[in-house]
């Protein structure tokens, strides 16, 4: 059972969380992770973040599905399938405090990456696909961030921006659902764990609408770029914690 303290302060997250996804459209998990995991085990937290990350997705998942370039996707979304229980068994057998710094860390590494302009370079390779899937599947059941690396490799494509934007959305979802999957085997799938659902949701749902209608009034370039500074500084919190 939380304190009230931290009951505020997980509430606090996820609306940050929601406000960012709503206003840049990804980054929800990179600002809810490492804030939640200093409040309960990484373990319980991954369900919870996943499923208001899927919440999101759903509504207009069927504006994707139709430009999605399956064989960039495909590759990506199988071998993330095949990498996500190794990922799982370091989240349940690793310790809290390490579970919790990887986070950080790769928190950290990925906004710095987007900050400093960071891309891989050249089109989508079936062989760049499956190393790419299996590192997402890896760290996404081990810390429930798994979308950095293929954001990173999808965004450096010559593609228009909303087949880009199809294939991330559709790839994020396919390994999410996956994990969640995985997740309710292991029995962690809960809406009333130590990190419960019914706390977050109302805050996530608040802040995702939120930045959705922010999203016309602000300068997206200066908002992104101030996001990532406060990636950059929840995750050197979270690393020092």
């Amino acid at each position: 059972m939380l304190s009230v303290g931290a009951a505020v302060a997980a509430f606090t997250a996820a609306t940050a969380g929601g406000l960012v996804r709503g206003m840049s459209g990804f980054g929800g998990s990179l600002v809810m992770m490492p804030l939640l995991s200093m409040i309960a085990s990484p373990k319980y937290v991954v369900a919870p973040v996943l499923l208001l990350e899927a919440f999101a997705v759903v509504p207009v998942l069927r504006h994707f599905i139709g430009r999605a370039q399956w064989r960039v996707v495909t590759p990506i979304c199988v071998a993330a399938f095949a990498a996500l229980p190794f990922g799982a068994y370091a989240l349940f057998n690793a310790d809290p405090s390490l579970v919790r710094r990887a986070i950080g860390f790769i928190v950290l590494l990925f906004a710095l990456a987007l900050l400093s302009g960071v891309r891989y370079e050249g089109p989508p390779r079936l062989p760049m696909s499956v190393a790419l899937g299996l590192l997402s599947g890896v760290l996404l059941g081990g810390t429930g961030i798994g979308g950095p690396p293929v954001i990173l490799y999808l965004l450096s494509g010559s593609s228009p921006s909303a087949i880009t934007r199809a294939n991330l959305m559709i790839t994020v979802m396919a390994i999410s659902v996956a994990a969640l999957a995985l997740l309710w085997v292991r029995g962690v799938l809960r809406v009333d764990g130590p990190m419960p659902l019914w706390l977050l949701a109302p805050g996530y749902v608040l802040g995702l609408s939120a930045g959705m209608r922010l999203f016309a009034l602000v300068d997206e370039r200066r908002f992104r770029r101030a996001t990532l500074g406060f990636m950059v500084a929840i995750a050197a919190v979270t690393l020092l914690a």
